[in-house]
């Protein structure tokens, strides 16, 4: 039975939720305050990460919290302010990285990184976004041995378990496919079944447009107030006020903010990230998306240019940007390959929503009912936003769902 939906939040989780209840039929409204793909979705790497089966743990060995605490490196920064202000998650987040705990955790999040590509590949045929697309994978670039031999082990342990498939490098094999990276890398690791895509917001964009031509309705306004009435749902916009059957909360980092106003403290933090596009030095070109391992950052050819983008920085949301990390990692990026002048007036920033236990919220909210779930995907919201839209939507029509949901129900924690 078509129902009347309202869906917060259009980045690429929104919209992919969005996408898909209208394709069941339904009168589906997308709110934000922007146009879609414009906030996280837009300034992330652009890989569609079939390989990224293990989520991001926080560091827990001596020798990386020490190299860290100095607050000097390229992958992770932090802001005392932002740490304070986050402690009981990150205490959570350092716990569930390790042992039986985040064995558990990499099964839970592999069950939904297996299904991304086949639930990208419908809305990429139907949004005609073929030419954003490029397949064949990414490079994962090592400088030392030791490093090198531990990722290779962990590779062939996910090609086991989870089906990854991989390619290993020598230095002459790498340098045949990158001859303008400087010399000193020892290999890498091609990643094979990655998508890449040249424009992450504008393939957001392109499921927005799909989306709108399958009945949607794209509205950009502020979100002031969400109530309960009755059997439904009333949300007061800065454009006016909507009502709804039942409502979708997929509004990223903000999410949080959100539901704290409906009486639900749900324990996510942020971790925020920059990029900055450049020219090439005449005569270099960048054939793969790649990634500098042990230092931390990726550089991306992208249709704005070659895309360089930092680790992670822990802050709070709304702190104001601070470049000294994009700084450091353009000064490692320039030493890998010959980067131009930098093209954008200002560098980007966007912070990816983290819960502590690294695996999203999908599902229904306890207690409210018609209130459904999906954000909290750190990382990898570009890579599960439409699988997080194909298995929400089988939830709300009461279908039994692909995968088993019960580990990403917000009432786990």
């Amino acid at each position: 039975m078509s129902r009347n939906i309202i869906v917060l939040g259009a980045g690429m989780v929104g919209v992919s939720v969005a996408w898909h209840l209208a394709r069941r039929g339904h009168d589906v409204t997308l709110v934000d305050r922007r146009e879609p793909g414009l906030e996280t979705s837009f300034g992330n790497a652009g890989i569609i990460q079939r390989e990224a089966v293990r989520p991001y743990a926080f560091p827990r060995d001596i020798g990386t919290l020490l190299r860290v605490l100095p607050n000097r490196e390229v992958d992770i920064r932090y802001r005392p302010t932002g740490m304070v202000s986050a402690a009981g998650p990150l205490l959570n987040y350092w716990l569930n990285s390790g042992g039986e705990r985040y064995a558990r955790i990499v099964e839970e999040w592999a069950s939904l990184i297996m299904r991304c590509q086949d639930a990208h590949a419908p809305m990429i045929e139907a949004a005609g976004a073929e030419a954003l697309v490029r397949k064949g994978g990414w490079l994962e670039l090592y400088r030392t041995r030791k490093e090198f031999d531990e990722r290779l082990e962990e590779a062939k342990e996910n090609h086991e378990r989870f089906g990854v498939e991989y390619e290993v490098l020598d230095a002459e094999a790498l340098y045949a496919k990158e001859p303008h990276l400087a010399k000193g890398l020892i290999g890498a690791i091609h990643w094979t079944q990655p998508w890449m895509v040249s424009d992450p917001g504008g393939l957001v964009q392109a499921y927005a447009r799909s989306f709108a031509e399958q009945g949607g309705h794209v509205m950009q306004a502020s979100v002031e107030e969400v109530h309960q009435v009755g059997t439904g749902w009333r949300v007061k916009t800065s454009e006016g006020a909507l009502e709804a059957d039942q409502v979708v909360v997929a509004m990223g980092p903000w999410s949080g903010e959100l539901l704290g106003k409906l009486g639900m403290n749900v324990p996510l933090f942020v971790k925020r990230g920059y990029h900055m596009h450049y020219s090439a030095e005449e005569g270099a070109t960048l054939n793969h998306w790649v990634m500098d391992a042990e230092k931390g950052f990726l550089l991306e050819p992208m249709r704005a240019g070659i895309r360089l983008t930092t680790g992670a920085e822990l802050a709070d949301l709304d702190s104001p940007p601070q470049y000294k990390q994009l700084a450091a990692a353009e000064k490692v990026a320039r030493k890998l390959f010959p980067l131009g002048k930098r093209r954008d007036a200002q560098p980007w920033k966007g912070a990816r929503p983290c819960m502590p236990d690294m695996k999203p919220v999908i599902g229904p909210a306890p207690g409210k009912e018609g209130l459904w779930l999906a954000f909290g995907h750190g990382h990898q919201g570009f890579t599960l936003g439409p699988a997080t839209g194909e298995l929400l939507a089988q939830m709300m029509d009461g279908e039994e769902p692909a995968v088993e949901m019960a580990p990403f129900r917000v009432d786990r924690f």
